[in-house]
C-alpha cells in the first residue's frame, strides 16, 4: 500500500485554503451550562417567567422589566468533577440593572450582565482491550481502499492530520513499505479547560404591570484548551515499536453574537400568574483554531531506524465559522403571597442544524456552507429539549429555600460516529482533515439536581447555590469499519461507558440602590 498512502499524505498538503470544522467539537462549543447567579441556579434557572432575576437576561429578556428598583449583583463559586478533575474556581457573573420609572406602573431598564455560559474544565479516562482493530490500522484501511481521489484526481479529504503522524511514525517501515501494527489495548486521557464569556445588554419594560418585554444583545468570548493523549499497547513487530503514544493539544478561541427576544404576560388582571415566550438567534462564531499533534516516536529517513531525537510534531491554525441553531423557549411562573414562588420552562434547539462554514479566502470575512460537514451533523445531532422546574419557599421575611431540577435530552444519535456517514462512507470535509483526534462521545441526557438559600438585609443580598449534574456518555476511540468482503479488514471496538459528573458551589452578593 505504499503508493496509496503517499497519495493519502500529499492530499494533505492540498487543502490548506479550506478551514472549517467537525461535528463532534461544534457540540462542545454549542453546548451551555445552567449558571448564572446564586438564586437563578438554585431554582433550576426556571424563572424566565418569574423574572426579576438579571440572569434571565439571557433566558427571556422580558424578566428584566419586572425590576423596580436599581440592582448590582456578583457571583463566584467553584467547580469540582467527582471522578478526579480538580477543583477550579470560576468567576460565574457580574451584572446592572437600572430602572426608570415612566408612570406608577409603567417602567424602561437598562441592563448589562457578564455570565459564564459554559465551563469546559473536565477530564475524561477510558480504556480497553483491542483485538485484530487499532488506530493504527484504522489509518491503513483509509489508504488502503482508495477513498482518497475521484475519478477526477481531486482529493475527497478524508486524510486527516492524525493519520499523517501516524503514517509516518507507525505504518512506514525500513522497506518503504507500510504496514500496520497489531495491537492488544489502548489508554486513553483528556483534560478540557476553557470557557464561553457572554456580555448581554438589554432594554425592556413593562405597560401597566401586565405585559412585558425585552431586547438582548449578546457578545460572546469564547476559549476552549484540551490535552488529549491516546496510547495503543503493540504486539512484538519488526519494527520493535511496543506502542503508539500520541498527544494532541488543541486551542479555540474567538467570539460570537446574537440577539433575544423575550415577552412575559399576565392573562389574568389580579392574578400573579403570567407565561412567557423567548426567541434566541444562533450565536453567530468566528473562531481560530490551532492544534499540535505530537508522538514520541520518530524514524531517521535515510535508515528507517528508531531514534531519540525527540517526537514528530504536526501543526495547524486556521480559521472558520460555526453558527448555532435558534432557540424558543415557553414558561409559566406563579407566587403564592408573598412566601411561594413556582417556575417552569420547556425550551428546544435542534442542534442538527448547526451550520458549519468553509472561510472563502477570496473575499474579506467571507464564507461558505460546509455542506459535506452540515450533512454528518444532521445524522449527529437531535434536536434537545430542556425542562426547568424550580420553586422558592420563604421560611422567614429574611430566609429564602430553593430547589430545582434541569432535565436535557439526548444532543447525540446513538448510533452516530466520528467522521463518517450512517451508510459507511467517509465525510468529505475539509473539517475532517484538521480533525486531531479519532475519538468521540455520544453523551446521552443530562440530570441537573439544584438547591440553595438566600438571605436579605435591607438593600443587600446573599445568596448561595448548590448544583450536582449527572451525564452519561459511550465512549468510542475510533470509528468502526467493516468490510463484508474481507471480514479479517473489520476494524471495530468496543464502546466504554463513561460519566460526566460535576458539583458547582456558587455564591451571590446583590446590593438595591
Amino acid at each position: 500500500m505504499k503508493k496509496t498512502l503517499i497519495l493519502l499524505l500529499a492530499a494533505g498538503l492540498t487543502v490548506q485554503g479550506l478551514h472549517a470544522q467537525e461535528t463532534y467539537t461544534d457540540a462542545t462549543i454549542a453546548s451551555q451550562d445552567l449558571n448564572g447567579t446564586a438564586r437563578y441556579v438554585g431554582m433550576g434557572g426556571a424563572m424566565d417567567a418569574l423574572g426579576a432575576d438579571i440572569s434571565t437576561i439571557s433566558s427571556n429578556p422580558a424578566g428584566i422589566g419586572l425590576f423596580r428598583s436599581n440592582t448590582a449583583s456578583l457571583s463566584l463559586g467553584g467547580i469540582s468533577q467527582p471522578s478526579g478533575g480538580d477543583t477550579k474556581m470560576s468567576f460565574d457573573q457580574i451584572g446592572l440593572v437600572w430602572s426608570t420609572r415612566l408612570a406608577d406602573n409603567s417602567f424602561v431598564n437598562l441592563a448589562f450582565n457578564y455570565h459564564k455560559n459554559a465551563n469546559f474544565n473536565s477530564k475524561l479516562n477510558a480504556g480497553g482491550a483491542l483485538s485484530n482493530s487499532s488506530l493504527n490500522k484504522l489509518t491503513y484501511i483509509k489508504g488502503d481502499a482508495g477513498y482518497l481521489f475521484d475519478n477526477d484526481g481531486k482529493e475527497y479529504i478524508t486524510c486527516t492530520r492524525l493519520d499523517e503522524l501516524i503514517a509516518d511514525n507507525v505504518l512506514l517501515e525500513s522497506d518503504n513499505v507500510y504496514r500496520f501494527k497489531e495491537a492488544t489495548g489502548y489508554q486513553y486521557l483528556r483534560k478540557q479547560s476553557g470557557y464561553v464569556g457572554t456580555y448581554d445588554f438589554n432594554i425592556s419594560g413593562n405597560l401597566n404591570n401586565r405585559l412585558y418585554l425585552g431586547l438582548t444583545i449578546g457578545v460572546y468570548d469564547l476559549h476552549y484548551n484540551s490535552t488529549t493523549s491516546y496510547s495503543e499497547t503493540l504486539e512484538p513487530n519488526v519494527m520493535g515499536l511496543t506502542s503508539m503514544d500520541i498527544v494532541d493539544e488543541r486551542h479555540i478561541s474567538g467570539v460570537g453574537a446574537d440577539i433575544k427576544a423575550g415577552v412575559i404576560y399576565r392573562p389574568i388582571e389580579g392574578s400573579p400568574f403570567r407565561v412567557g415566550l423567548s426567541l434566541a438567534s444562533p450565536v453567530f462564531y468566528d473562531l481560530d483554531s490551532e492544534s499540535t499533534l505530537a508522538s514520541p516516536v520518530f524514524y531517521d529517513l535515510n535508515s528507517y531506524s528508531q531514534t531519540s531525537f525527540g517526537p514528530k510534531y504536526v501543526r495547524s491554525g486556521y480559521e472558520y465559522k460555526v453558527y448555532t441553531p435558534w432557540k424558543v423557549g415557553l414558561s409559566v411562573g406563579h407566587t403564592i403571597g408573598t412566601n411561594v414562588a413556582l417556575g417552569a420552562v420547556y425550551e428546544f434547539a435542534d442542534y442538527s442544524h448547526i451550520d458549519n462554514r468553509i472561510e472563502d479566502w477570496d473575499y474579506y470575512d467571507a464564507s461558505s456552507k460546509d455542506g459535506d460537514m452540515n450533512r454528518h451533523t444532521r445524522e449527529t445531532l437531535k434536536g434537545v429539549s430542556t425542562l426547568k422546574l424550580g420553586a422558592e419557599i420563604k421560611l422567614m421575611p429574611e430566609l429564602a429555600l430553593r430547589v430545582g431540577y434541569n432535565y436535557v435530552s439526548p444532543m447525540f444519535d446513538k448510533n452516530a460516529a466520528k467522521g463518517v456517514y450512517k451508510n459507511g462512507s467517509l465525510v468529505e470535509s475539509p473539517g475532517i482533515f484538521y480533525s486531531s483526534t479519532a475519538d468521540y462521545t455520544n453523551w446521552l441526557d443530562t440530570h441537573r439536581f439544584t438547591c440553595g438559600l438566600g438571605y436579605t438585609m435591607k438593600k443587600l443580598t446573599l445568596d448561595v447555590a448548590y448544583q450536582h449534574s449527572l451525564q452519561n456518555g459511550e465512549f468510542h476511540p475510533f470509528m468502526n469499519y467493516y468490510d463484508d468482503q474481507a471480514p479479517d479488514m473489520n476494524n471495530t471496538a468496543a464502546l466504554v461507558n463513561v460519566k460526566n459528573k460535576r458539583n458547582q458551589l456558587l455564591f451571590t452578593i446583590g446590593y438595591k440602590f
